[in-house]
């Protein structure tokens, strides 16, 4: 319980009308999860409008509410509070209701189009490892210490991540790092909250559908370090073009991390194999279980977030070298064979780019790379012949496939990344809808010493489908298809 008068400060009001000194039980903003003396605040989301279900709300027990403009039927004894943008207000009055959590930890924000899963992980993986207790909340899973908690967004809702946020003051955890998504931070979910650090790791093609603009898309981004405190610190990748303008007009300090120009925390790759990556790093040689050139960035970024965060730069390397990659980032999955088979999660151009370059690097040219992609449905539809385009550019065999169509017709995608599949890639491509059948074929095509990547879903243990989430784990089933074929006698 609290007082809602407490719940409102620094809120920007509009209006009251009745009486603030009054107790609230609990906040929401879904009108279906109301309780009585409760506070419900009529968000305008991308499909509906809480304003249609504030006397749904007050039907419930609400006895307070905000709102962006108020309703013909004002209700004796509910309080009405109006403001500019409800959805901001949320987010303060979350921080307000749960006693501001995000001020009682180190909290830590990684946002940018690919790395955040990894980075974030990574942060989680080191501070456990350094003996503290830490939170987590990413696309993968949240966390609390070692118990998971399902995440069903990259960033949840503001009463959500401040009600996570609480949980693990509770249960004694000094740190959290979130992932940041450039939904989460145009819809104000992490409105409110109290940034110790914040992250950039890169920005290329994605989520266009949502933002319209790349312009926007970057604003989206710099919003996040446009806001942070000067007690903060504002981390950037400055080998990404994008990387300097996250740091324009932040109060927080201004730090970088690269490999290819001049930065405050600088890595050199002087091994990058199948096996893993070694680094020299502030004059030290380490190496590192992850694979490939975005996983230096990765680690770098890690790295310099544990030294901004104050800890010693020889037991943070000591540490990030016995890390393994985050699930489904780079996942090697064991075939029982020599053939080499991954799991990615790359469904942005630039994302499969970075993967399927990076096995280039280690190939050594006798043996077939087969990528299985595909592009998820009612999303960013330009970026579809772009992955087919990739994928036909590094690879000997190409399956397109299904990902989570969700809505759309899995032919219709599949008909759009076949816009880009060049003439002299004709012959290379197989189209395959059914995901299983198309992780089959793959396996039935290899041979000792080829490559198989499976990308696209990576963590992910569903596919959606018409609004289904079907039980579908890429790992599993590329698990199942190579074991299949081990019978035959490779060579």
């Amino acid at each position: 319980m609290a007082v809602l008068k407490d719940i409102l400060y620094k809120v920007s009001l509009q209006s009251v009308s009745g009486d603030t000194d009054k107790q609230v039980s609990g906040v929401f903003m879904d009108s279906r999860e109301v309780q009585p003396e409760a506070l419900f605040v009529a968000v305008i989301g991308t499909q509906v409008d809480g304003h249609d279900y504030i006397s749904k709300a007050t039907d419930l027990g609400a006895t307070s509410v905000i709102c962006e403009r108020l309703p013909q039927d004002l209700r004796d004894g509910v309080t009405y509070v109006t403001v500019e943008q409800s959805i901001i207000a949320l987010g303060i009055v979350a921080a307000n209701f749960f006693q501001h959590p995000s001020q009682k930890l180190a909290l830590v924000a990684v946002t940018g189009t690919n790395g955040k899963t990894t980075t974030a992980t990574l942060l989680f993986q080191l501070f456990r490892d350094l003996g503290y207790n830490v939170g987590l909340i990413s696309t993968v899973n949240n966390r609390i210490n070692e118990v998971e908690i399902t995440a069903t967004h990259t960033t949840p809702n503001a009463l959500k991540i401040n009600e996570l946020l609480q949980d693990m003051v509770t249960q004694g955890c000094t740190h959290c790092f979130m992932e940041a998504s450039s939904h989460a931070i145009e819809q104000e979910r992490v409105a409110g909250l109290q940034f110790r650090g914040a992250v950039f790791t890169n920005l290329s093609h994605d989520h266009l559908d949502y933002h319209i603009t790349f312009d926007h898309y970057i604003k989206a981004k710099k919003k996040l370090f446009d806001r942070l405190q000067s007690r903060a610190f504002a981390l950037t990748n400055v080998d990404d073009k994008r990387g300097q303008i996250m740091l324009q007009n932040t109060s927080a300090q201004k730090l970088s991390y690269g490999i290819k120009r001049m930065a405050d925390f600088k890595a050199k790759i002087l091994t990058n194999s199948i096996k893993g990556l070694e680094l020299e790093i502030d004059q030290k040689i380490v190496w590192f279980k992850l694979i490939g050139e975005f996983n230096a960035y990765n680690l770098l970024a890690a790295y310099a977030v544990g030294l901004s965060l104050g800890e010693e730069a020889e037991e943070l390397l000591t540490r990030l070298s016995n890390i393994d990659a985050a699930p489904g980032r780079f996942e090697r999955v064991p075939s029982g064979s020599d053939i080499t088979a991954i799991v990615d999660y790359a469904h942005t151009p630039d994302a499969l780019d970075k993967v399927l370059s990076t096995i280039k690097e280690f190939r050594s040219g006798q043996e077939q790379l087969i990528t299985v992609v595909g592009c998820g449905g009612n999303r960013d539809k330009d970026k579809r012949p772009l992955m087919a385009t990739i994928a036909c550019k590094y690879s000997d065999k190409v399956i397109l496939t299904s990902d989570n169509p969700r809505d759309e017709s899995p032919e219709d995608i599949l008909q759009d990344m076949q816009t880009g599949v060049g003439p002299s890639h004709q012959r290379k491509v197989l189209t395959i809808a059914d995901r299983k059948e198309a992780i089959k074929t793959a396996c039935s095509l290899s041979a000792d010493q080829d490559i198989i990547l499976v990308a696209g879903k990576g963590h992910e243990s569903y596919q959606e489908i018409k609004g289904i989430r079907h039980e579908f784990n890429d790992k599993i089933v590329l698990t199942e298809m190579l074991e299949l074929v081990k019978g035959r006698g490779h060579q």
